[in-house]
């Protein structure tokens, strides 16, 4: 009935061993870019760059516009009055004297009112198309497409912190995972050493002591397995809420292969023209420019035409009329202050030259120090390694020396620590190599 529930458990285990998936570093990125809130925040602004260099693009064509206007005043806006007999010369008074009654001639030297425009209704549809503008429009254009790409590039570094971001998270997993592995192994080991010791005591030739110096690591080695534990639960989380997963008792499966740095070694010069970062620079200086121009057109004269059709009704009388024009502009009172404007955007200008040269420098030093720490992290590799190789061949000479009984248990719990610490470092080390390498990687722009 025992073998039957073992082999039972031992299928269930299987089984949800199998069920937990297990991801590769380029699937993790993959996940990373997709879902991450950092990428859809950076793609949201390319989106709204490229509605503002539509907008820039509309003001190549007319404005057209609609007015419509009704009012009802409480007298009339024009009003006069008018003496008809002012105006008469005495020749046709004498002529109109022949010709009407006296009543009608004396009506006449009564004034008359006349009011106009008491109510009424007036409506035009104009169309402005500008034929210069001090450059303005155009230069306004050619800022909206610098903004977009702009845009594009502080995208591109978003996805690469991302993808940085989640790679540690990758490795810091790997590392976890690698270390979880080799405390199961040395738990085997002690256990392995507990028999021994055991079987030494009760043989007598061996102290009890021995034995409770083992059993005081397997404690410490069950505690160190439980932090691992809590550590690997807690960084899958941080993983899965970055990358977007929705299972966290996933695996990570890390290549194998561990290539030479001089695979990744770039000429730095070269690589610099083609980073995100120095491109920012060269689009920071071009916009400077474009605002410099667009500054000076605001100072130039501007000119259009333009065509419109009217309607009103303030003479009683539905009347329409179409017409054509042309304006200029001249913002004369404006050049003393557009003056200081333009000599502030030159200063700018200046400005932004001088600080790519600057950052450029700095670029350059960033990919050295980078390159500084490949190597330096590789060397540590290979030194881990040969730690791992000696202090393993120091622990199978002091456990042959304990079972001879030439050794101290204390010598062999020693060269136990110092295998699981040699384990422990070059797992460490293989993580720290791999994110140098991806620091190097996105400092040349690769």
């Amino acid at each position: 009935m025992k073998k039957i529930l073992s082999l039972c458990f031992c299928l269930v285990c299987c089984d949800v061993i199998a069920a937990q998936p297990q991801y590769t570093l380029e699937q993790i990125l993959d996940s990373a870019r997709q879902n991450n809130i950092a990428i859809r925040s950076a793609q949201l602004g390319i989106d709204a760059a490229q509605q503002q260099r539509k907008e820039a693009f509309t003001k190549y064509f007319p404005n057209i516009s609609g007015t419509g206007l009704w009012f009802n005043a409480n007298k009339g806006m024009a009003e006069m009055n008018i003496n008809l007999s002012e105006q008469i010369s005495p020749e046709l008074g004498a002529a109109l004297a022949q010709s009407f009654p006296a009543e009608a001639l004396a009506a006449l030297s009564n004034p008359i009112s006349i009011s106009m425009m008491k109510n009424g209704t007036i409506a035009s549809v104009m169309a402005v198309q500008p034929v210069f503008a001090g450059g303005q429009i155009i230069n306004g254009n050619k800022l909206a497409k610098v903004g977009e790409e702009v845009s594009r590039l502080q995208y591109q570094l978003s996805e690469n912190e991302v993808e940085k971001t989640a790679e540690q998270y990758f490795w810091q997993i790997v590392s976890l995972q690698e270390k979880m592995k080799t405390v199961e192994a040395v738990e085997a080991l002690l256990a392995d050493v507990a028999k021994d010791a055991d079987v030494a005591v009760r043989a007598g030739v061996a102290m009890r002591n021995d034995l409770l110096q083992v059993q005081l690591r397997q404690n410490d080695i069950a505690s160190q397995k439980l932090k691992l534990q809590n550590g690997l639960f807690l960084v899958r989380l941080l993983l899965a809420q970055y990358c977007g997963l929705r299972d966290t008792t996933f695996t990570l499966s890390p290549s194998s292969s561990l290539l030479s740095p001089l695979e990744y070694k770039q000429d730095h010069q070269q690589a610099l023209l083609g980073t995100a970062e120095y491109q920012l620079l060269g689009k920071q200086v071009e916009a400077a420019t474009l605002q410099k121009k667009m500054e000076v057109g605001k100072n130039l004269p501007s000119v259009g035409v333009g065509a419109g059709y009217n309607y009103h009704n303030l003479l009683d009388t539905n009347h329409t009329f179409g017409m054509v024009f042309a304006s200029v502009s001249v913002p004369i009172s404006d050049w003393w202050g557009g003056s200081h404007a333009i000599k502030r955007r030159k200063i700018e200008q200046q400005k932004a030259e001088e600080q790519m040269v600057d950052n450029a420098e700095l670029l350059k030093i960033r990919m050295q120090k980078a390159w500084n720490d490949v190597e330096e992290a590789y060397q540590q590799l290979a030194i881990a390694q040969r730690s791992i190789e000696q202090s393993e061949e120091n622990l199978r000479l002091n456990r042959d020396y304990y079972r001879a009984g030439t050794s101290k248990m204390s010598d062999l719990l020693e060269a136990q620590m110092l295998y699981q610490q040699s384990c422990d470092k070059h797992t460490d080390a293989i993580a720290d190599y791999q994110n140098k390498l991806l620091e190097y990687r996105q400092a040349v722009g690769q």
